[in-house]
């Protein structure tokens, strides 16, 4: 709601032209017929001031009434009407006090001494015969006195400005209109001067009660008290409109059925909430989802989601709907899926062996719950997680699988839930085998024996990422006296010794490598079987 809802009335244009020409007449001569017209304003504005009263009494019982129907409906808004109503009686009385102030400094007195002004007299305080006679409706010195010199116009400025803030404040944000005609009627901003022109500029205090005739000051008050009534006014029309503002109308009733969750285990309960869904087939709603207005069709949009990759995705978007009041309602929400990738866990039963002293490589697959809502706990070790994979390092040997149990949880709704447990055996990585050339016993050609390096520790059939390295072996050759001759070395590498012995060695004779010992890379040292070669 805003101006166009509360027009200015001719009358009212017609009295605040007559202001405005009256005023500038003041600068050239204060006349009698002027004074004299100020009064004649001065008096229809007062009449206007209790003819706008009247209009708002009117509204605030029809709060009244609204709340006696429908307590609950109404209570909000004619809380904040009855709050508009408190400050802006404040308002008005404030300023029918700086009048009587005002004229009493000016010395008018009222007509009986013993009279005790009452708020329905102030209604008349500047017609001369009522209630105050005034004593020199041109007098200049004293409203410039007491409004400019003793600060009242200031704190006059502060009043409108805080009552000014107060009904800004209570203004939906979808209604920019009606904040701007507030901030229009009650302005007190300093005027802008002209350098063109040689316009001064000047406070907003003395622009309006500086050296200007006391029946001008009083017609400049009583227009201040016409606009915070009309603003009064204003605001309770649309207070009142409020009331009915979301009471929106439908012509097509529907069901819809809101899950809790798309993702069910076994075992679980599916909840779902099946609410009666209403529409208006005569306006669609603005829907924006992620930023961008969707296409609406019988009152409903269709997102459809990204589902390229697995995990939870969260997505939301803001629904806008005309009231009947013609204000545009918002209404945000969010929402979020899970998108999971097919898979299938397979395991061999007697295969469910960890490796004591490596960084077993361990996956976990929860069906359609995504990875980062599983956590996996052992006994007997402890587990690294990365990402989606886990490694388990397990503490001691387990041949058995009594001791080693492995447990999945998953975070379903926001509770933590086993959903699984498996027994492991936890063993030892085994032997290497010591070879030459590849391999570790049997016949080797003597120009094959002779090129080689040294002696390797292999891993077969092992397909961790684990290595044993010699660390020292002793080579036996049979001499030509028939004895056997020994060559130790330490680390995996043929000394120059043994390489020259190797050389020596005669055709169907036996090389044998004895007292082999390797280290692995969890530090382990392991006693290999000797390698027995016959010379071809």
């Amino acid at each position: 709601m805003g101006a166009k809802n509360c027009p200015e009335t001719p009358r009212q244009k017609m009295i605040n032209m007559m202001y405005i020409v009256l005023t500038a007449m003041l600068a050239l001569n204060v006349a009698a017929e002027v004074l004299e017209a100020f009064r004649v304003v001065d008096s229809s504005l007062l009449q206007t001031l209790e003819a706008v009263d009247i209009q708002n009494a009117q509204l605030y019982a029809s709060f009244d009434q609204a709340y006696a129907e429908n307590p609950t409906k109404v209570a909000e808004w004619k809380d904040k009407a009855d709050e508009v109503k408190a400050k802006s009686k404040e308002m008005i009385n404030f300023v029918w006090q700086l009048k009587d102030d005002m004229v009493n400094y000016s010395g008018s007195k009222p007509v009986n001494e013993d009279n005790i002004l009452t708020e329905e007299d102030y209604f008349h305080i500047t017609v001369a015969g009522d209630t105050v006679e005034l004593g020199k409706v041109d007098d200049l010195n004293g409203p410039s006195e007491y409004m400019i010199t003793q600060k009242h116009a200031t704190e006059l400025r502060e009043k409108i400005a805080e009552y000014k803030a107060f009904l800004v404040s209570i203004v939906g944000e979808d209604n920019e209109e009606l904040k701007k005609t507030v901030l229009s009627e009650l302005k007190t901003e300093d005027p802008k001067g002209n350098i063109k022109s040689g316009t001064e500029k000047k406070s907003w205090e003395s622009e309006h009660f500086e050296n200007k005739p006391l029946i001008a000051v009083l017609t400049l008050l009583s227009k201040i008290q016409i606009d915070v009534k009309n603003s009064e006014s204003n605001m309770v029309k649309y207070l009142y409109s409020e009331i009915d503002a979301g009471s929106f109308k439908f012509n097509r009733l529907g069901a819809m059925v809101l899950p809790n969750s798309n993702v069910v285990l076994m075992g679980d309960e599916y909840k779902a909430d099946v609410i009666l869904a209403a529409e208006d087939t005569t306006q669609q709603p603005e829907i924006i989802i992620n930023g961008r207005a969707f296409p609406v069709k019988d009152g409903k949009a269709t997102y459809v989601g990204n589902t390229d990759k697995p995990g939870v995705f969260k997505w939301s978007g803001l629904i806008k709907y005309k009231t009947p009041g013609g204000i545009i309602k918002s209404y945000p929400f969010e929402q979020e899926y899970q998108v999971t990738q097919p898979s299938v866990t397979m395991s061999a039963t007697k295969m469910n062996v960890f490796y004591k002293g490596l960084d077993n490589p361990f996956e976990v697959s929860g069906g359609s719950i995504p990875s980062e809502n599983l956590e996996v706990t052992m006994t007997n070790g402890k587990i690294v997680r990365n990402g989606n994979l886990f490694t388990i390092n397990p503490t001691d040997l387990d041949a058995t699988g009594k001791k080693t149990k492995v447990s999945v949880y998953a975070k379903i709704n926001g509770d933590r839930r086993l959903i699984g447990t498996s027994d492991w055996r936890v063993k030892e990585v085994p032997d290497p085998v010591a070879q030459v050339a590849g391999i570790s016993g049997g016949n080797i050609k003597k120009e094959l024996l002779t090129i080689q390096d040294g002696v390797m520790a292999v891993l077969e059939d092992f397909d961790f990422e684990f290595k044993y390295t010699v660390t020292q072996f002793t080579l036996e050759t049979t001499g030509s006296d028939g004895y056997s001759n020994p060559y130790p070395v330490k680390g995996n590498r043929f000394s120059q010794q043994q390489k020259d012995a190797l050389k020596r060695v005669n055709i169907n004779t036996w090389v044998n490598i004895t007292d082999i010992k390797a280290v692995g890379d969890d530090g382990s040292t392991r006693d290999l079987d000797p390698i027995s070669l016959k010379i071809k």
